[in-house]
């Protein structure tokens, strides 16, 4: 997990939280066949393309899509190829808008590209080449005018595509932090230096892929005991950051999802003391908006378990 744990504080609070990029950080994650995130991106681009492939009327992705695809090379030239738009790893290229197999592994790539329609077939295989989901800021207008996102948290891209960023934190519980800096926050990162930040939360949904209209509505059970509930819990985490683009007044936010079974994602007890103090301050609209209010006492005990032992 690429987790940093010094992104969980207490007193909680909804905050931007953004810091530098090292030096020499690399922002993508190759797949390599048969990873977690290449499978549902796969599952997700074949049954929901149109939810998560979206651009805002009359935009122009080509020239970010470029460099990005420029950027993946630049990081790791042995998973991509800008030149040929070629994912070495999964074995498949585009000639123009065709895709092209080059080894006998993972046909349902291919698959995957020949159904979509020709503009978003680039798009597509750089999102399953990567572990990363994508999507394109503009600095000018602190809009989102472009979406490559499979695997989005308890949001829906098609809502948000074409938005401005304040309008897309608009249902986010104790955002006053985020509205008040959307402007600031969207010409910082598409200037010229690079920024990252981590985002947190307990779930009891299994998948990467969690969509809305795709999660289980049922609540926590009431009669589970606190063991019993952290079993069924994951740690859902982000890393962010930001690819900036500033010739073009524009930045590339990536998005790595990554998912551990709650019982499993504590490094230490010391850890888990972090996470039982943030989740203790949380205020009950922030414990709502996360689904967290129904398990928060008994996540509370289990914690405090676990941080002494």
């Amino acid at each position: 997990m690429s987790f940093d744990f010094a992104a969980v504080s207490a007193p909680f609070r909804m905050q931007p939280g953004l810091r530098r990029l090292a030096a020499g950080t690399t922002q993508l994650t190759p797949n390599q066949p048969g990873d977690r995130a290449l499978r549902e991106k796969l599952a997700v681009l074949g049954a929901y393309s149109t939810q998560a492939l979206l651009s805002a009327p009359g935009f122009d992705a080509g020239p970010a899509l470029q460099a990005l695809s420029e950027h993946a090379t630049a990081e790791h030239p042995g998973a991509w190829s800008a030149a040929s738009a070629h994912a070495h790893l999964l074995g498949w290229s585009l000639q123009g808008d065709e895709p092209r197999q080059h080894h006998h592994q993972q046909p349902e790539v291919g698959a995957c590209l020949r159904a979509l329609p020709p503009e978003w077939r680039l798009p597509a295989l750089l999102s399953l080449a990567f572990a990363e989901d994508f999507a394109v800021i503009d600095g000018t207008t602190a809009h989102i005018p472009w979406l490559a996102v499979c695997l989005p948290s308890g949001w829906a891209p098609e809502e948000k595509v074409g938005r401005h960023f304040a309008q897309v934190h608009a249902p986010v519980a104790d955002n006053q932090l985020l509205l008040t800096a959307s402007e600031h926050l969207a010409r910082l990162v598409t200037g010229s230096d690079r920024w990252e930040r981590f985002v947190w939360t307990i779930t009891r949904h299994p998948r990467l892929h969690a969509h809305p209209a795709r999660q289980d509505p049922a609540p926590w059970p009431a009669d589970a005991t606190p063991e019993q509930l952290a079993q069924h819990a994951f740690f859902r985490t982000e890393h962010q950051t930001f690819i900036p683009l500033p010739e073009l007044k524009k930045a590339v936010f990536t998005i790595h999802v990554d998912l551990q079974p709650l019982s499993q994602a504590m490094p230490s007890p010391a850890h888990a003391q972090q996470v039982h103090d943030a989740l203790a301050s949380m205020s009950p609209a922030v414990l709502a908006y996360r689904g967290l209010t129904d398990a928060r006492d008994r996540l509370l005990r289990w914690l405090s378990v676990e941080a002494c032992r």
